[in-house]
């Protein structure tokens, strides 16, 4: 497991009392790590013995094919947990997480948490209810990806990445800017193409850079509706 590295500032998002309550109970086997901006957390082929929960900052997961080509699977914020595969006997890590952020986490061990689910009804429940909404979401991704084209589905990252940022949508959600390659590889296209629609968008006043990438989440929401 690669060592944590620490910040002196952890400015992208505030600390979640959602994580902090839902985990209060557990004391054994739990570690805070904080991570500076492009730490692996954990990569792929990695031993897997614990399950993270997002507290403040921006998660990548990531995997990379036997020839070298990535794809980004999700964009993970506070609320969100990751490699949740520790716990159905999943003995390596599938990807990789990196931080796109300076990034604050909970380490929990999985004898600890399989313990803890199994003794906490509330606890079970609310990890449940996570799980389905993942589920459910990577649901939309794939069907995104069999049937959408790739502006459409670019126009529905930028609307998950805002409300990553701000848990629920505002009308305009400021994000830490992405990368056109790593937009490129969330939305399986190819970055010339990224670059081509950012700028579209920006000329049709759907973003705007002012140091951050701002999003106007009411008008690209209909560009994600309607064709």
């Amino acid at each position: 497991m690669p060592a944590a590295t620490k910040s002196a500032k952890v400015t992208s998002t505030p600390a979640d009392p959602y994580v902090t309550a839902l985990l209060a109970k557990i004391s054994e086997g739990k570690h805070e790590m904080r991570f500076g901006k492009g730490k692996k957390i954990f990569s792929q082929g990695d031993r897997a013995d614990s399950i993270y929960f997002v507290q403040s900052g921006r998660v990548k997961i990531s995997v990379v094919s036997s020839s070298g080509k990535e794809a980004v699977l999700a964009m993970l914020g506070p609320h969100d947990f990751l490699g949740e595969g520790a716990l159905v006997g999943q003995s390596l890590r599938m990807s990789t997480a990196t931080t796109l952020e300076p990034a604050t986490l909970f380490q929990v061990e999985t004898r600890v948490m399989l313990r803890a689910l199994h003794d906490q009804a509330e606890l079970s429940e609310k990890f449940m209810a996570s799980l389905l909404a993942r589920n459910i979401d990577l649901e939309e991704d794939l069907c995104d990806q069999l049937f959408n084209h790739s502006e459409k589905r670019l126009a529905r990252v930028l609307l998950k990445l805002a409300r990553l940022r701000e848990h629920q949508l505002q009308p305009d959600a400021t994000i830490p800017t992405v990368s056109h390659e790593t937009l490129a590889e969330m939305v399986g296209t190819t970055r010339s193409r990224i670059s081509h629609f950012m700028n579209k968008f920006r000329k049709m006043g759907l973003i705007e850079y002012n140091g951050h990438l701002v999003v106007r989440t009411e008008l690209l929401t209909d560009v994600v509706l309607h064709d």
